[in-house]
């Protein structure tokens, strides 16, 4: 049986953490944007997680999550030398710009938005444009000092870092908008905003990229569940369509996102009442399938 090491681990912030698993086969095919699922043992619970970073040569993916409940409880006990069950991906679709032609992107300014653990997917994602030669500015959100990660890394690529936190312990006192707008109105006409990060700071960011007529995407794996769809738990209306955000996404038109329907679903889903519910509206597949936070 095909088993994943774990060859290194790093606590970024209090309950987050950083691995890096050996896993040749979604190191050669991994994208910016895309996720894998992992499991823990034959019994585990499946947990989708972003892919932070990859390394075809060593044939090693990063992963961070943070702990939220008794299954990343269990995972932030794991350490070198352990193994994962399974490691299954890359999964979803990979971020728009990859496709996109360089020059052209070349000519354009982005900035990401990070909001917590959202630094994570932004990573791959600012590492890969940079890559390309194209320069883009890091808006990094958190609580506190003591929650601001992969800062440095993101310098290290050479993008121009913006950090915010809610005590102003480090960097700017406030929120990641009032940053995103104080930019844009000191001159700093972006072309296109990604915002990876809690679904309420997504919703704001989306919300006041609107009044700019600014493009803007962002990433709902934050209501991602089982990985496949198949739970329901990441059912979401964008424009007039239901999109799935682990198969369809994660990354969707902020614009046209219904965040207050997303946010429903992401706090009912917490509860077996809520999950049973959710089961008996239209787009759910199962309800019940998986539940309760990782």
């Amino acid at each position: 049986m095909q088993m994943y090491k774990i060859v290194e681990k790093i606590n970024l912030a209090p309950q987050i953490y950083l691995m890096d698993v050996e896993a040749p086969r979604v190191a050669k095919s991994a994208k910016p944007g895309q996720f894998v699922i992992v499991k823990m043992n034959e019994k585990g619970e499946r947990i989708p997680l972003t892919i932070c970073d990859y390394n075809e040569e060593k044939g090693t993916v990063t992963i961070v999550f943070q702990v939220l409940g008794q299954s990343t409880i269990d995972m932030a006990g794991y350490e070198v030398g352990d193994y994962f069950t399974d490691f299954a991906g890359p999964l979803g679709e990979p971020s728009e710009f990859i496709y996109e032609d360089i020059e052209e992107l070349k000519q354009q300014r982005l900035v990401f938005i990070a909001g917590g653990v959202g630094a994570a997917p932004v990573y791959p994602q600012v590492k890969w444009l940079q890559q390309q030669g194209v320069q883009v500015d890091v808006i990094i959100g958190a609580r506190s000092k003591d929650f601001v990660i992969l800062e440095e890394e993101m310098k290290a690529l050479g993008a121009q870092v913006y950090v915010t936190t809610d005590d102003g312990s480090s960097g700017r006192k406030g929120l990641v908008t009032d940053v995103l707008k104080s930019l844009v109105d000191g001159g700093a006409n972006y072309d296109h905003v990604i915002a990876i990060g809690p679904m309420v700071m997504m919703k704001f960011v989306s919300k006041l990229t609107a009044g700019y007529d600014i493009k803007t995407t962002i990433s709902l794996n934050p209501i991602m569940v089982d990985g496949t769809g198949m739970c329901g738990a990441c059912r979401v209306s964008v424009g007039n369509e239901i999109k799935f955000a682990c198969v369809d996404g994660p990354e969707f038109d902020g614009h046209l996102v219904d965040f207050d329907e997303a946010i429903r679903r992401q706090t009912m889903y917490k509860t077996e009442e809520g999950r049973q519910m959710l089961a008996a509206e239209k787009g759910s597949h199962t309800g019940g399938c998986c539940g309760g936070k990782h």
